[in-house]
């Protein structure tokens, strides 16, 4: 019987070796003498180690990384401190306010935004004026000067997204932003992530009012991202 090519190698690695020796030697002993690179090809070791690991490490590397630097405002429950103590609760909730009546750029704009200080007033001008915080709306009102409202939902500048199909469907405003309603000062509710976005587009029956005929929203690439 011929000897193994890779037996030949121990065996000449040992200048005392004699064929009589080499007879002598069983074959699992042999397989036990043998490093793990004798048995693995550089390329088997790159494939089968250096690869895999290398892999993982730089995967949790980036995940690691995005998490620790992503900022606040893409966070779920980012809730800023505003200039105003304005309350969803009472307003939307206990007043029945529809949302569209001060955020009118939902139906029309790709933004929402936040309403002139000429529609808070179209109330307040006579309803609780005497309260601190109106009496501030009203000197802002009257000085001409803006309100700085702390924006809540944002989204890195690669991504499009336009309030005009999801509100002419009929998506309830809650879908995204949560039972606003309820809330004394207003939070993030929903993840910024592409995920949430797909997953309704690919199924939104249960978001979409009884009857719709929409069956699915985009989800090509550009409709996100132009």
């Amino acid at each position: 019987m011929s000897e193994h090519p890779i037996c030949r190698r121990i065996i000449s690695r040992d200048k005392s070796a004699n064929p009589a020796q080499v007879n002598s030697i069983p074959s699992a002993g042999i397989w036990h003498k043998l490093r793990r690179e004798d048995r693995l090809h550089p390329r088997d070791r790159f494939w089968r180690i250096v690869l895999p690991i290398g892999t993982v490490a730089v995967l949790s590397t980036l995940l690691a990384v995005g998490y620790a630097v992503e900022p606040d405002r893409f966070a779920r429950g980012y809730s800023p401190r505003q200039p105003i103590a304005f309350s969803h609760r009472l307003h939307a909730g206990d007043n029945h306010i529809p949302c569209l009546y001060c955020h009118t750029g939902a139906e029309r704009s790709r933004h929402a935004g936040v309403p002139a200080l000429q529609t808070c007033m179209n109330c307040h001008a006579v309803t609780r004026a005497d309260k601190p915080e109106i009496q501030r709306v009203t000197a802002a009102f009257k000085a001409d000067q803006p309100i700085s409202w702390q924006r809540i939902y944002t989204l890195p500048d690669h991504v499009y997204f336009d309030h005009r199909p999801h509100v002419g469907a009929g998506v309830a405003c809650q879908t995204c932003h949560g039972e606003v309603q309820t809330m004394e000062q207003v939070s993030r509710e929903m993840l910024m992530r592409m995920g949430n976005c797909l997953s309704c587009h690919r199924d939104p029956h249960e978001f979409l009012p009884a009857g719709s005929k929409i069956t699915q929203g985009p989800t090509n690439c550009f409709a996100c991202h132009r």
